[in-house]
């Protein structure tokens, strides 16, 4: 029996689940966008206050966070919140791909037809502008494409829609829909990666034992960050 205790912070939405043996028995998550510093902890003191089945967060197994891509700050807090928790517990941290997130309950949701040809699904997580930080999976959850920052235009992913037939979906889909005009190109509304959609993922790690060093992990940004500069100067 394990629990774990399960973090995603890539996009604007901050979440929280709480896991046991790959079941999802509490889950929390905010909306309001720019705020992961002030309600991430929030969040995971309202799951454990919540839960009549586990009565501390000492009780857990291990930590599991979104690795990234996405939001570099969303990223830092939640990556910096799980590793600072592992520390003082010594726990195991756990790292799953934030658009494996996304892309899992819209893979075990979707019932393929037989005209429906070894479809690949492509979260997508917005990067500003036009780019996108992406991957391809099948219907099994294999990667198919790697994960990658790019630039879509009207021959984005052409040769593979030529062969297939690729549901895109996630915050940075929307955007893509006028250029990736091609009919095997289907969008699809999503809720976004949550913390809760980790769980059998998370679960299949503990099992497997797959453990991130805690000192050293970092999310996987994809970009460097970039900081800008106000315009006018504010005395």
């Amino acid at each position: 029996m394990a629990y774990i205790l399960c973090i995603e912070t890539s996009t604007s939405v901050c979440s929280t689940a709480l896991v046991k043996d790959g079941e999802v028995i509490a889950a929390r998550q905010n909306n309001e966008g720019n705020s992961h510093a002030t309600q991430l902890t929030l969040l995971i003191q309202d799951l454990f206050n919540d839960s009549a089945v586990i009565p501390d967060i000492s009780d857990i197994d291990a930590v599991a966070v979104s690795s990234g891509p996405g939001s570099y700050t969303g990223l830092r807090i939640g990556v910096s919140t799980a590793k600072g928790i592992c520390f003082a517990m010594d726990k195991p941290l756990i790292a799953v791909s934030s658009l494996a997130i996304l892309a899992w309950p819209v893979v075990q949701q979707r019932v393929v037809d037989d005209s429906e040809s070894d479809p690949w699904y492509c979260p997508m997580i917005d990067a500003r502008r036009m780019e996108v930080y992406t991957a391809m999976f099948d219907q099994n959850m294999v990667q198919q494409r790697n994960t990658s920052a790019d630039i879509i235009d009207q021959n984005s992913y052409q040769d593979i829609l030529e062969q297939r037939k690729v549901f895109f979906f996630g915050n940075g889909a929307g955007k893509c829909k006028d250029s990736l005009g091609h009919s095997n190109a289907v969008f699809l509304d999503d809720e976004g990666p949550l913390a809760r959609n980790m769980a059998t993922m998370a679960n299949d790690s503990w099992l497997r034992r797959r453990f991130e060093d805690v000192a050293y992990f970092e999310p996987f940004y994809l970009k460097d960050f970039i900081a800008t500069t106000p315009k006018r100067k504010v005395l």
